[in-house]
């Protein structure tokens, strides 16, 4: 099974063949929403759940392999990101055993750290295609939640964090969507449901209307990350 040497096997029967995309070049953030990683185990292999992942991290950092890499794993459902609806069919899913409200432990952040970078490496993946569940399925999940430490994660080069140079004037939601558009996000859905994914991921404590540091956390994230630098990554 092609995937990470340090994960112990727990295959599911649940995958298909990647379609358009030979190759994974994005990796996708999950949290279980259930009690232990066994329950989340027994569901991403059930074959009457329709669900998997390619992997599932526990909250004591043992990382089982439940699909292979080069397999189409189910668990973004109904998706959309960087201009791309299939996202089973080129991202790799990383499942976090965490129920939503506890916090996610060491030993766990440890271990996907590690998992990320070994699966950047196989794939020539960049360090900024890692996303949550939450961004590429806005409106309709929250995964991994508020909980999940993104600039922690950005400090150790896994997936993208804001460094804004430009300070806006004022609020812009016109260029709001247009930089939130630019770096991956669906933005026919509205500027709220928008503005609430990036929230999530970026400022989960804000609240409220639009305002000048939304503004300028996405236009960097935009400058920096925009989708023509994937488009030249694979040219």
């Amino acid at each position: 099974m092609i995937g990470y040497s340090k994960a112990t096997l727990h295959p599911s029967k649940n995958y298909g063949i990647r379609h358009g995309c030979n190759t994974p070049d994005l990796i996708v953030l999950h949290y279980t929403a259930m009690e232990t990683a066994k329950e989340a185990l027994e569901k991403l292999c059930s074959p009457g759940t329709e669900v998997s992942a390619h992997y599932l991290v526990s909250a004591t950092g043992e990382i089982f392999q439940l699909v292979a890499e080069n397999r189409r794993a189910w668990h973004a459902g109904r998706s959309y990101w960087a201009q791309n609806r299939d996202i089973n069919s080129r991202s790799v899913g990383i499942e976090l055993d965490n129920d939503g409200i506890a916090p996610f432990s060491f030993p766990q952040i440890k271990s996907l750290v590690g998992l990320c970078h070994d699966i950047f490496k196989r794939w020539s993946i960049p360090f900024w295609r890692v996303v949550a569940h939450s961004d590429i399925a806005i409106e309709r999940k929250v995964d991994p939640g508020i909980r999940f430490d993104w600039c922690g994660l950005a400090k150790e080069n896994i997936g993208s964090w804001p460094i804004p140079t430009e300070i806006f004037e004022r609020s812009d939601e016109v260029q709001f969507l247009k930089d939130a558009a630019s770096y991956g996000y669906e933005t026919n859905l509205g500027l709220s449901a928008v503005l609430n994914a990036f929230r999530l991921h970026f400022r989960p404590a804000a609240k409220g209307a639009l305002d000048l540091t939304d503004c300028s956390l996405i236009h960097d994230l935009a400058v920096r990350f925009p989708l023509t630098l994937l488009i030249k990554k694979h040219n």
